[in-house]
């Protein structure tokens, strides 16, 4: 298995954000992470990445093999992790270019595989602006996939990239996004120990209508209470909203 997380409490502020919460993605894997506005995916996140605010109080985060629940942030880069945020930077001065440059040259990533990326994502026109500075919601979307993947993460951790983005750039994303997990873009594959997987957080599923997911989760209340087939979660959640996990956890007749 490529991540385990186990028994996870965590606690921000003094507050419990996530309780006993147990989740896994294997090797070549794509998992879907679904819940309400502030029930914890990306609290659940940002402490799969380590950011020190998210203090682990109990349960451990074990990737590929090793625990790396103490482990400041870069290492865990370096193993392979890469985390997405929902709301993206704007940073004037720098431009996506240089950011993007910097990024290949630690990561050793072919200048004919990076052509390929902006081509698909349709971003040249935005490489020597400043980061996210005047970008429409799907422009700043795509950047972001654009300098998640040249990282060329073994585990890509998506934070809604399907949030506030047109039907048209939401096809784009995934099936970009597809194409880099299927192992399909150039040297991938062969600078990869495996294919790559994602755990990818989104609100109500659009975009995984264009991603191979094999499995999803359902968050409410920091608690995983729901999880199974992405295909039968989401179209359970697109159908209903989230009111039959949310009766199910909370005791009531509706099935999940």
């Amino acid at each position: 298995m490529l991540l385990e997380v186990r028994d996870l409490h965590v606690v921000v502020g003094g507050k419990l954000v996530l309780d006993g919460v147990n989740l896994s993605v294997d090797y070549g894997e794509t998992v879907l992470l679904l819940g309400p506005n502030g029930s914890g995916k990306t609290s659940l996140l940002q402490a799969i990445m380590g950011n020190p605010k998210y203090e682990v109080v109990k349960g451990s985060i074990i990737f590929r093999g090793r625990d790396v629940t103490d482990l400041p942030v870069e290492e865990r880069v370096r193993l392979g992790l890469a985390l997405s945020f929902q709301f993206t930077p704007k940073i004037r001065g720098l431009t996506v270019r240089e950011l993007l440059e910097e990024i290949c040259e630690k990561r050793r990533f072919s200048s004919n595989d990076i052509q390929l990326l902006v081509s698909a994502l349709n971003v040249k026109h935005l490489l020597d602006r400043s980061l996210n500075v005047g970008f429409s919601g799907g422009e700043m979307k795509k950047v972001e996939l654009l300098l998640l993947l040249a990282q060329k993460p073994l585990l890509a951790l998506l934070d809604e990239p399907d949030s506030g983005v047109d039907v048209e750039n939401i096809a784009v994303l995934g099936r970009v996004l597809n194409y880099y997990l299927n192992g399909s873009y150039g040297d991938f594959e062969s600078s990869l120990p495996s294919r790559p997987s994602a755990l990818i957080v989104t609100h109500l599923g659009y975009i995984a209508r264009f991603l191979n997911a094999s499995r999803a989760y359902v968050v409410i209340d920091g608690k995983i209470v729901c999880h199974g087939k992405a295909e039968d979660v989401v179209d359970v959640i697109l159908k209903h909203g989230f009111e039959k996990c949310i009766a199910c956890y909370r005791g009531r007749a509706l099935q999940c």
